[in-house]
């Protein structure tokens, strides 16, 4: 009868201990704890082909990358989450860790994995190169302790220039088959540059099946309705399949409720 209450104690010991590892708590990435919640930073060496890659145009060579993750309730990396990779504007020298935040909550209600990237140092000239040099470092720092995250589905998104950005960076990973990409979330964006990075740098038919979610305010200036509305015009010329307008009460700005709708869209349709 005296064991019963130390018995007790271990067994609630243990509860804690399998629900921890339930929710990943106990996981690493990059040395850091893989915490649900709040958003954590990873720090990883960068390898010289994505060094090379990032210094074009006379940009300084980058020897550690970062990247800001943010994991939903019950993440255990054992499993199969999507990701959602964050692309920010260049102006106002805005990078991509900056704008992880604004969708962190639509992401964690959906059950997806946030990335955002960047470098320690700072670019002269933020350019496309530097920008899928680092997003590729990033994903390598990934796969390296988790190599099964190769397969998850991996989905864009990007607000005003982030989104035109983040149509060149998919169209450029899906030409080499790095990525399993399962959508397109373009926030405020005023001009077709699907089209242009399919036919610059053809990833191949399936890649015209990808969907695409548009989302703009009714009373923004700089992504008007109508510049949208010509866009998405483009891109179902150009032959893609499944691309989505969607107009909200508002100016140039990022919806949330939008990127939920978004990304419970691309789960429907990717059948994960």
């Amino acid at each position: 009868m005296k064991n019963f209450p130390r018995i007790g104690f271990l067994l609630i010991l243990l509860g804690v201990q399998l629900a921890l590892a339930a929710t990943g708590e106990t996981a690493t990435l990059a040395g850091q704890q893989v915490k649900t919640g709040p958003l954590i930073e990873i720090r990883f060496p960068v390898s010289k082909y994505f060094q090379d890659m990032a210094a074009q145009g006379g940009n300084p060579r980058p020897e550690t990358g970062r990247a800001v993750l943010s994991f939903p309730p019950g993440f255990d990396p054992a499993r199969r989450w999507p990701i959602l990779i964050v692309t920010s504007t260049t102006d106002f020298h805005i990078t991509s860790p900056m704008d992880a935040e604004a969708y962190h909550p639509p992401a964690d209600a959906e059950g997806w994995v946030i990335l955002a990237s960047d470098a320690t140092i700072k670019a002269q000239h933020d350019s496309t190169p530097w920008r899928l040099a680092m997003l590729g470092a990033a994903l390598e720092a990934v796969r390296k302790d988790w190599p099964q995250s190769k397969n998850w589905p991996v989905a864009f998104a990007g607000f005003s220039g982030g989104s035109k950005r983040s149509c060149l960076l998919g169209a450029m990973l899906a030409k080499g088959r790095a990525v399993n990409i399962c959508g397109f979330f373009l926030s405020g964006i005023n001009d077709d540059k699907m089209s242009e990075a399919y036919k610059t740098y053809q990833p191949g038919a399936d890649f015209l099946n990808i969907p695409i979610w548009i989302s703009g305010g009714m009373d923004d200036i700089i992504a008007t309705p109508s510049l949208e509305g010509k866009a998405a015009a483009n891109m179902r010329a150009t032959g893609f399949k499944r691309v989505r307008v969607e107009h909200f009460m508002g100016v140039h700005q990022l919806k949330r409720a939008e990127v939920k709708l978004a990304l419970r869209w691309f789960r429907q349709l990717g059948g994960f």
